[in-house]
């Protein structure tokens, strides 16, 4: 069974959340007939351990706002990879290169992936 409509729109709000805050290449992957606990990763990088930070602000702030609650959140403390688990859609953000030293996108590239809205840049204040 594919991942549910509303981990989709879950993982879109996280998107666009890390998006606001620079996160790049985000990835999502339908994990939903692998995994019992999950339908979906969210993959961001982020530059470093303060972006990362300060990702994980802003997807909890959205996450907040959808009504999803955070089951766990691991690797605040070091900020090179952080998991936040939301029961339906499991985003990790992590440093640049820990993103590509652990390849968690060729672990999982038997499963398909989830598309993601375009987020439109922010219009500029002026």
């Amino acid at each position: 069974m594919p991942a549910t409509e509303h981990a989709v729109e879950l993982a879109a709000a996280a998107a666009r959340a890390a998006a606001e805050k620079k996160a790049e290449n985000a990835v999502a992957i339908d994990v939903s007939e692998r995994l019992a606990f999950t339908d979906i990763f969210l993959i961001v990088s982020a530059a470093n351990d303060r972006q990362v930070r300060a990702v994980v602000d802003a997807v909890e702030e959205a996450m907040f706002k959808a009504g999803a609650k955070a089951r766990v959140r691991e690797g605040l403390e070091e900020a090179n990879w952080v998991l936040l688990d939301y029961a339906d859609v499991v985003v990790h953000v992590l440093r640049d290169e820990d993103r590509e030293y652990y390849g968690l996108e060729r672990l999982w590239k038997d499963c398909p992936m989830v598309p993601l809205p375009a987020v439109e840049p922010e219009p500029a204040q002026g």
